[in-house]
């Protein structure tokens, strides 16, 4: 039997509805708009890494329903002493978002290599301002990197950090992914990193296996080209931070700091910037305000905001598309940079390679050198 117009729709508008909280509550806690001020740099206690016992266990974990988890559940297990391991990446892997905006507390923590995900900047943003932000994806083994896209060029799998947190933090980061809507909790296999610079083809240390928020893909929230964004200079940061504070392999850093940023290049875009959170940033300021009052204690919007934030996203990204494309030019993309060409973000060749030579990426000969 085949479902009737009138059962489908209600289910599309709900997972419509579901990724526009998934993309809402992502720029609440990454977005940096006016108005947002940057606190004094905060140190952290260090961190002790995860021990074989506790990663030994975690295999016989089961997974957790996101949208069911209730504080019953979260007391009952806070009180028997279960930790929750939980893998970060992206922007979460730099202390400034995961230990200190979103009050995180890891016990411990672990660098990991997992090879069935892989990191993506597909996660619209706003345009001008924060193109798109860091997500994950299911990886194909035996696809090539592309070349067209710096970003896209990673042939491992994700690189991250596992995290040791108690059941009430893990509630809270569920929460400000969104409450669970849209996101699904799955297990992954995960397998420790040694102190090598390079990351393994295939890893040869212990599995273990950690908990992270999985969003499956979304067409309706999706850009023509997912891969065509770049993302801002200071959204980049956070990562590229994150991946030296936890002192990732060095090829893996190397990577991260060739991808390209975002830049206004021109006039044009510039004034198109202006006009643009002009126009938006108070519907946005406005939503963040209604979220903060509404939202249910797992950080769930009510439905009436969460079809308001899908109203919103169409507005922003028509809006982009329809107008301020074209009259003020490319908000996703640095304007100028050839996606085929091996060189980038403005700079001649021999300032490209006097960056290279001072980050350790040529050889005495001035070339390249290979990244397996």
């Amino acid at each position: 039997m085949t479902d009737s117009a009138a059962d489908v729709t209600p289910q599309i508008l709900e997972n419509r509805d579901d990724a526009s909280q998934c993309w809402f509550a992502r720029i609440s806690t990454d977005l940096n708009l006016p108005g947002r001020r940057n606190k004094t740099q905060r140190t952290f206690p260090c961190v002790l890494q995860t021990s074989q016992e506790r990663r030994d266990a975690s295999l016989i974990e089961p997974s957790f329903d996101a949208k069911a988890l209730s504080l019953s559940d979260i007391q009952a297990a806070s009180e028997k002493g279960k930790t929750v391991l939980y893998l970060a990446y992206g922007s979460n892997l730099c202390k400034e978002t995961f230990r200190e905006k979103r009050g995180i507390k890891p016990r411990s923590q672990i660098n990991v290599l997992v090879p069935s995900l892989r990191l993506t900047f597909d996660l619209p943003g706003v345009p001008y301002i924060e193109p798109c932000f860091g997500n994950s994806a299911m990886r194909d083994p035996d696809a090539m990197g592309s070349e067209d896209y710096h970003k896209d060029r990673w042939k491992k799998g994700l690189v991250g950090c596992v995290y040791e947190v108690t059941p009430s933090d893990y509630a809270h980061i569920i929460a400000t992914e969104g409450g669970g809507t849209g996101y699904r909790d799955v297990l992954v296999d995960c397998y420790p990193l040694s102190d090598s610079d390079t990351v393994p083809e295939k890893p040869t240390t212990q599995r273990f296996v950690a908990h992270t928020l999985f969003a499956p893909p979304d067409k309706s929230h999706a850009r023509p080209d997912p891969s065509y964004a770049q993302p801002s200079a200071r959204y980049l940061n956070l990562i590229t931070t994150g991946a030296a504070e936890l002192a990732l392999p060095r090829e893996y850093r190397a990577y991260l700091n060739e991808i390209r940023t975002y830049t206004i290049t021109t006039k044009r875009q510039q004034m198109g910037k202006v006009l643009f959170v002009s126009t938006w940033w108070p519907f946005l300021q406005l939503l963040f305000a209604l979220n903060t009052q509404f939202q249910d204690d797992k950080g769930r919007s009510p439905p009436w905001l969460a079809q308001l934030a899908t109203l919103l996203f169409m507005g922003v990204w028509r809006s982009y598309d329809g107008a301020f494309k074209k009259a003020f030019g490319d908000g996703e993309r640095t304007e100028g940079d050839e996606t085929s060409s091996k060189r980038g973000n403005g700079m001649n060749e021999e300032q490209w390679r006097r960056i290279g030579e001072e980050n350790g990426w040529f050889r005495s000969n001035g070339k390249m050198e290979h990244m397996a």
